[in-house]
């Protein structure tokens, strides 16, 4: 088995996107199949969730400490914004969860 290199683990480890398969190209029976494929492979978006979840936690939390411990809220901002990047990604997760768990199939 070949090894990833880690840039490649670290994406994903944090980025779903290399888990599903176009619906939109081939025929009718290859989009259903794709969907099928991509509605198994939700079952990895909690945890996902979850990742961004407690990573955007941390930064929060470690933006707080440099904040009242260091008195430098120009340094917390390094930690907050990425704290506050994870919550989109944590909902568009969540959407695509839902959305792959609700919605009929295509046509």
């Amino acid at each position: 088995m070949q090894e990833l290199p880690f840039l490649t683990l670290l994406y994903r480890y944090f980025f779903f996107g290399w888990l599903f398969r176009d619906v939109n190209r081939g025929n009718m029976f290859e989009r259903a199949a794709a969907w099928r494929y991509n509605r198994e492979q939700a079952r990895w978006l909690p945890t996902y969730v979850q990742r961004w979840l407690a990573w955007g936690v941390f930064f929060y939390a470690l933006g707080g400490a440099v904040e009242i411990l260091l008195d430098s809220p120009v340094m917390s901002m390094l930690f907050y914004v990425p704290s506050a990047l994870s919550v989109p990604i944590t909902a568009v997760t969540a959407a695509a969860w839902i959305g792959l768990r609700a919605l009929p199939g295509p046509l």
